[in-house]
C-alpha cells in the first residue's frame, strides 16, 4: 500500500498507517502479496479453491490454507515444512501456533485412527445467548410431519451433517419468521444440547474411491410443491461433501425430482474429482453415486431421449455422457442404505441410524 497523492509525507514517504479489517482494499492487498510470495517460492494456487495452495517437488508435497490472516500449513516432510516457515517468517511477522487444534470455530481432536472434527464450543455459545443452555434436550431437531407455511447456528453444519435439511427448511422463512418458526429453531437448539459432543470422524481409510448417495424429496414444499434435493459424498470411508436444497423449479414426476438431484451430485463428484487431482491423490477409480430411484437410474442408462426427458434435457445430456464415457457409475441402494435420505426429510429416531454414521 502506498500513501494518496497529495498526503505524502517528505520524511517517511513509505510509511502506511492502516487496518487488515479496516480497509475494504486491504483484504485483497494482504492475500495477493500472500499468494505472489507463494507463487515464487514454488506453490501453485488451486483452481477449484483460490484459498488453496499446493506445493509439489519430487515426493515432497505441502498444503496451504488461506483463510484472511490465519493460515493452516501441513505436508509430508517436517524438515521442508519448517524452512518454508522459517522463510515465510521473514516477510511476514507470523506466529506459529503448533499442532492444529482449533480453527475459525472447529475443534479438532488427534486419535489412533484419524481425525475427530467437532464444534461443541460454538453449539455451547449458541445455547447461551439463546438463553437454553440448561434446556431439556429433544432427541430430534424437528418433527417427521412438520412443514412450513410462509440468528440461526447455521455454522453447525460444517461438523453436523445431520442439521443441513432443518436448517435448510427454517433458514427459508428468515424474511418473515412465525411463532412456528421460533418454535422449530427452538427445538433445534434443544437438540443441539443433548448432541454437543458429535462431530465428524475422519479416518485413515485404506480406500480411496469416491461414493456419492443421491436423493430427492418429491413436492416437499407445501406452498411451491418443489422438490428438495440432497446429497452426500464419501471420499473412502470420510464424508467430504454434502447437500441439502430446494429445487429453483417444479419437478412434474417423482423421476424428474430424482434426476436433478443426480445431476446435482455429479456436478458435486466432478468438482472434488477437480481438487483431488489438484493435490496429487485422484483415486485410479472411477466415481460411483447411488440411489434409491430406479426410474432415475434407468434414465440416465438410457441412450434414446424420450418424451420424459425432453423438458430436462441438460440435466440429461450432462448425466448421458459422464456415465457413456465411463468418467461415472450409477447404481442402485435400497432405501434403507439411502445415506442421503436425511438431507431431504426429517427422519424419525429408530430410523436415523444415519446420524450414527456421520457422528
Amino acid at each position: 500500500m502506498e500513501q494518496p497523492p497529495g498526503f505524502i509525507d517528505a520524511r517517511f514517504p513509505n510509511n502506511v498507517c492502516c487496518s487488515l479489517y479496516g480497509l475494504k482494499q486491504a483484504p485483497r492487498a494482504w492475500f495477493y502479496r500472500l499468494s505472489t510470495l507463494l507463487t515464487r517460492l514454488g506453490f501453485v494456487c488451486s483452481r477449484s479453491d483460490l484459498s488453496l495452495f499446493v506445493f509439489k517437488r519430487g515426493s515432497c508435497i505441502m498444503y496451504l490454507l488461506v483463510y484472511v490472516d490465519d493460515i493452516i500449513l501441513t505436508g509430508n516432510v517436517s524438515s521442508t515444512i519448517h524452512q518454508f516457515i522459517s522463510r515465510i517468517h521473514r516477510e511476514f511477522p507470523i506466529k506459529d501456533l503448533g499442532k492444529l487444534s482449533y480453527f475459525i470455530g472447529l475443534e479438532v481432536l488427534y486419535t489412533e485412527s484419524g481425525l475427530f472434527l467437532s464444534q461443541s464450543r460454538y453449539a455451547e455459545d449458541i445455547l447461551t445467548r439463546a438463553g437454553l443452555l440448561y434446556s431439556k434436550p429433544v432427541a430430534t431437531p424437528l418433527e417427521t410431519s412438520e412443514n412450513f407455511t410462509s440468528h440461526c447456528p447455521l455454522y453447525l453444519t460444517i461438523t453436523r451433517p445431520n442439521l443441513s435439511y432443518v436448517f435448510n427448511q427454517v433458514s427459508q422463512f428468515f424474511h418473515a419468521p412465525t411463532r412456528d418458526h421460533f418454535q422449530a429453531v427452538k427445538r433445534i437448539i434443544r437438540y443441539v444440547k443433548g448432541t454437543m459432543t458429535y462431530g465428524l470422524k475422519f479416518l485413515l481409510s485404506p480406500s480411496s474411491t469416491l461414493l456419492g448417495y443421491s436423493d430427492a424429496n418429491w413436492a416437499r414444499c407445501i406452498e411451491t410443491c418443489r422438490s428438495t434435493s440432497g446429497y452426500s459424498i464419501f471420499h473412502g470411508e470420510n464424508l467430504v461433501s454434502r447437500s441439502a436444497k430446494k429445487q429453483p423449479t417444479v419437478s412434474r414426476s417423482s423421476g424428474e425430482s430424482e434426476y436433478r438431484a443426480l445431476a446435482n451430485t455429479a456436478a458435486g463428484i466432478i468438482w472434488i474429482t477437480h481438487l483431488l487431482r489438484e493435490l496429487h491423490v485422484l483415486p485410479p477409480d472411477r466415481p460411483t453415486i447411488l440411489r434409491d430411484n430406479k426410474s432415475a437410474l434407468f434414465l440416465s442408462q438410457n441412450s434414446v431421449s424420450n418424451k420424459r426427458s425432453k423438458h430436462i434435457d441438460i440435466d440429461y445430456h450432462f448425466i448421458r455422457e459422464l456415465i457413456s464415457s465411463r468418467k461415472l457409475y450409477a447404481k442402485f441402494v435400497p432405501t434403507n442404505l439411502q445415506l442421503a435420505d436425511i438431507f431431504t426429510k426429517s427422519l424419525p429416531l429408530p430410523n436415523n441410524t444415519v446420524i450414527d454414521t456421520f457422528s
